[in-house]
């Protein structure tokens, strides 16, 4: 069982050395999904069959003296991303038909590299929610806990890593989409910064300018050398050498403005009380935080979600689709999704307010960038590990506006346009808690090198139902 064990990185060496072939890696890999999926329902669309014959084909290549970063190396990939010959549906039944001719640009990346693709993975309906549930695919669980959330929406590739299902995968994020099931399920994962990861052949595309330089694609992986690998692969600019120690370390913990529970704290103090034994570390809370969250669920909602509802709905009213939905549950789309759009539309900035946000950002932007030229920032994920089924849904799109409590810890980054990194650091009663290191575009080689010493010093990558 080594292999489920091993990162991508480690998996391409030793197929590479022909110490174990790919067709034996591929064997392994869809035997633990077999075994686990029924569990955990992460995986919603395999392709076994073509994946051992690739896993033949790659093992020939070696043989021949071929090279590839991945050359023979099984991966995952979250459902929204096209991989020719599969499914790309967003959750919705009605897509169920739409089977890709051409790969993401960042699968033909990977695949370029010798990756072979063992499936996709689940996600809510277009990716609009923090949990991951559809009617067409059905919920994700924690594999830690299944009573429990694995987050959204790259919940279904986060939870798969988690029980060594691939040897790494691939996530988005708009909205903490690869933060909280990294948090929640206890693997790494990376966030690329502002438009430096296409995103052509992600579904839904995102249209808006606010919108796209939130938007982040990169790895959930077992290990910060795989999240590095994978953005080298996928990135437009490979980031250029950093000096660590040449960084300030900004951990707002004394002035943490919002909440994180016991277990929580307790393990970020620790991190602190190691860090300021080696860095440079100030406790303060840096430009434009309080503000994030609001900024970011105004840029979510600038078109009142009419790009989804138009993918969803056709021409219906998303707010009769709600309500019909909520009482009678006589719709094709989770209420999960047809109360985000309803909300995103109640909450639909005017268009003075859209251009004041564009003016912000365009300030913000210069601010942060001096500001993290020689900083990294050390926050939270989020201020609990995985809740119970549906309580995290319910923190963030209620009416009350409990978003502003519990998203800025993830919405800081997006808005933002941040590279950032989370690895897990510790555990409360067996669920994992992650941090995020969050710097500037550029400076993706000194979050990698500070997340590798905290999966040294700290828990790092676990891999779940081992007794299975």
């Amino acid at each position: 069982m080594a292999i489920l064990d091993w990162d991508a990185t480690t998996l391409a060496r030793k197929i590479a050395t022909r110490e174990v072939t790919s067709v034996q890696a591929t064997k392994e890999y869809i035997e633990r999904l077999e075994e686990v999926n029924p569990k955990v329902n992460c995986l919603v669309e395999e392709r076994f069959s073509e994946a051992l014959k690739e896993a033949e084909v790659a093992d020939a290549a070696i043989a021949r003296g071929e090279v590839g970063r991945l050359l023979g190396v099984p991966i995952s990939m979250k459902e929204s991303f096209d991989v020719k010959g599969m499914k790309t549906t967003g959750g919705i039944p009605s897509l169920t038909d739409e089977v890709k001719e051409m790969d993401a640009e960042v699968v033909s990346r990977l695949r370029k590299e010798g990756a072979i693709i063992l499936g996709k993975t689940n996600t809510p309906v277009l990716c609009f929610c923090q949990e991951t549930e559809n009617k067409l695919y059905g919920r994700t669980n924690n594999p830690w806990d299944v009573k429990r959330t694995a987050g959204g929406s790259s919940g279904g590739e986060a939870a798969l890593i988690a029980v060594g299902g691939a040897a790494v995968g691939l996530g988005s994020d708009i909205g903490g989409s690869i933060r909280l099931p990294a948090h929640f399920n206890g693997v790494i994962g990376f966030k690329s910064g502002n438009r430096q990861v296409s995103q052509v052949g992600s579904f839904p595309y995102v249209e808006n300018a606010l919108q796209e330089r939130m938007l982040g694609i990169g790895a959930m992986s077992k290990s910060v050398q795989d999240a590095r690998l994978i953005n080298e692969i996928i990135a437009r600019d490979i980031p250029e050498e950093r000096e660590l120690e040449s960084f300030e370390l900004v951990f707002p913990l004394e002035s943490l403005v919002f909440p994180t529970d016991e277990d929580t704290r307790f393990e970020l103090e620790k991190v602190r009380s190691y860090l300021k034994e080696e860095f440079s570390l100030v406790d303060e809370e840096p430009p434009y935080y309080r503000d994030s969250a609001t900024l970011w669920q105004e840029i979510m909602s600038v078109d009142g979600a009419r790009a989804v509802s138009a993918i969803a709905y056709g021409k219906k009213n998303p707010v009769s689709e709600h309500f019909r939905e909520k009482f009678l549950g006589s719709t094709d789309l989770h209420h999960y999704f047809t109360w985000a759009v309803v909300g995103a539309s109640l909450f639909r900035p005017k268009d003075g307010r859209i251009r004041e946000i564009e003016l912000t950002i365009a300030e913000g932007e210069k601010v942060l960038e001096e500001y993290f030229a020689s900083r990294l920032l050390i926050l939270p994920v989020y201020h609990s590990p995985a809740q119970l089924h549906g309580r995290v849904y319910r923190e963030i799109f209620s009416l009350a506006l409990s978003y502003k409590k519990y998203m800025p810890f993830v919405a800081y980054a997006n808005t933002w346009g941040l590279p950032v990194l989370t690895v897990p650091v510790g555990e409360s009663d067996g669920m994992p808690i992650g941090i995020q290191i969050i710097g500037h575009v550029g400076n993706e080689d000194a979050i990698f090198k500070l997340g590798e010493l905290m999966v040294e010093r700290f828990r790092g990558y676990v891999r779940a139902l081992k007794e299975e």
